[in-house]
């Protein structure tokens, strides 16, 4: 077995598949972005009373704070730590940095998310060498080109190779060789497996299966019994590290959205259409940062029970346009008919999405030459240099009682917000 920033080392013999997973992404460019950040405990989420984490350094992660905590106990664990609101578009455009290293590695690149990918290095090894020494490459560029870390597990399947690089961070590599597999995976808790969420766990523990070993030696009809067909069988061949998916390149991102939840429930209809606005304001810049268009646009609503509704519009048009999902999505919510019913969150999502380059344009008779999308197009510039929410409409410059909104930290290019905590 393999390691690197602590971890043991042999050659990758038989290992062709790398998950690479960048380490704390979100805070991490933060951390980039403003460098007297780097060594203290940062958080990337909401700030008010319903926030919540969405990334956090290692230096807060020493405290206890995780993603999806909620941020005011995220602050009682760690009272120094910075909180910054966050920027998807920085975030999606370091992304496609990263993803662009690593096809200059290899054609066969899965992304999984803005922060983690597979990587198919089977036909690097004539021109870069064996997976170790593709993994130390891609490790190198990834600091020296976008000035960010990432760990990185080698291994012969998916599901070995992305246990590794969570057993590896942070800024670390593991290689996981096909014989080593079982001494690798059998000690891990069955909370490691692919599957397991926090409720199979309490079920497997109940029955007595406390590590991956434990549940590998019991039969698979047991297991399918316990846990249904499906997910018996495949926790079984998990456990065994049998995993014959393949690295699939390119997987098309189906949908993009934002949503908010209100520090108070909210019931008044200008208050939300603002919201709307502003959701669709973030939703069609990770459009445009992403270079996609959207077919559907989809509103969501939360009641103050947690009661939650869908509705979609499928357009003539795809679109990347902030007016035209906000025109959708104010439509769909006042066709509810709601009537001051009390809402705690609401979310705008973009789906059916194309690439914005091999999609028609549809000439409208009338139409002025340069319009809504030349000047978001504009204000997408001025974000780029002089930081997120440089320009926006001016009803957004109203709007006020949502998690996350004044409360951040100071940067170079935004003098105007404040800091929370030390």
């Amino acid at each position: 077995m393999f390691e690197r920033s602590g971890v043991v080392v042999e050659r990758a013999a038989g290992c062709t598949v790398l998950h690479v997973d960048m380490d704390a992404f979100f805070a991490s460019v933060e951390v980039r972005r403003d460098p007297s950040l780097a060594g203290r405990p940062v958080i990337v989420g909401g700030a008010g009373n319903r926030g919540v984490v969405t990334s956090a350094t290692y230096e807060a992660r020493a405290y206890g704070v995780h993603s999806a905590m909620p941020t005011p106990r995220a602050l009682r664990l760690c009272p120094t730590a910075v909180v910054v609101p966050g920027d998807m578009a920085l975030y999606a455009e370091v992304s496609r940095g990263v993803m662009a290293v690593f096809r200059t590695i290899t054609p066969l690149v899965e992304p999984l998310s803005l922060d983690e990918a597979f990587l198919d290095v089977s036909g690097a090894g004539r021109r870069l060498g064996d997976a170790v020494d593709v993994a130390e490459l891609v490790r190198a560029r990834v600091f020296d080109e976008q000035g960010i870390t990432c760990s990185v597990g080698v291994a012969g399947s998916k599901f070995v190779a992305k246990l590794a690089s969570t057993r590896s961070k942070p800024d670390g590599l593991m290689v996981v060789r096909p014989p080593e597999v079982m001494d690798f995976l059998h000690p891990l808790p069955v909370g490691a497996l692919w599957g397991v969420g926090a409720k199979t766990e309490e079920l497997l523990v109940r029955l007595g299966l406390r590590t991956v070993g434990d549940l590998a030696h019991v039969p698979a009809r047991t297991l399918q019994r316990a846990l249904g067909h499906a997910a018996g069988s495949h926790l079984h061949e998990l456990a065994w590290g049998r995993d014959p998916r393949r690295v699939v390149p390119d997987e098309p991102e189906k949908s993009t959205g934002a949503e908010e939840t209100f520090g108070t429930d909210v019931d008044d209809p200008v208050v939300i259409h603002r919201e709307l606005l502003h959701l669709s304001e973030r939703t069609a810049g990770r459009l445009r940062s992403t270079g996609y268009v959207a077919r559907t646009i989809t509103l969501k609503v939360r009641f103050s029970d947690f009661h939650t509704i869908t509705r979609s519009r499928t357009l003539k048009t795809p679109t990347d346009v902030a007016q035209d999902l906000y025109d959708t999505a104010r439509d769909l919510f006042d066709g509810l008919g709601l009537d001051r019913a009390r809402i705690r969150l609401v979310g705008v999502r973009a789906e059916g999405l194309a690439d914005v380059d091999t999609t028609p344009t549809q000439l409208v008779l009338g139409a002025r030459e340069h319009g809504r999308r030349d000047a978001e197009l504009a204000a997408d510039r001025a974000a780029r240099r002089f930081g997120a929410g440089a320009v926006r409409p001016a009803t957004l410059l109203r709007r006020d009682g949502v998690v996350g909104r004044s409360q951040a930290v100071p940067r170079p290019d935004r003098p105007d917000v404040r800091r929370i905590g030390g």
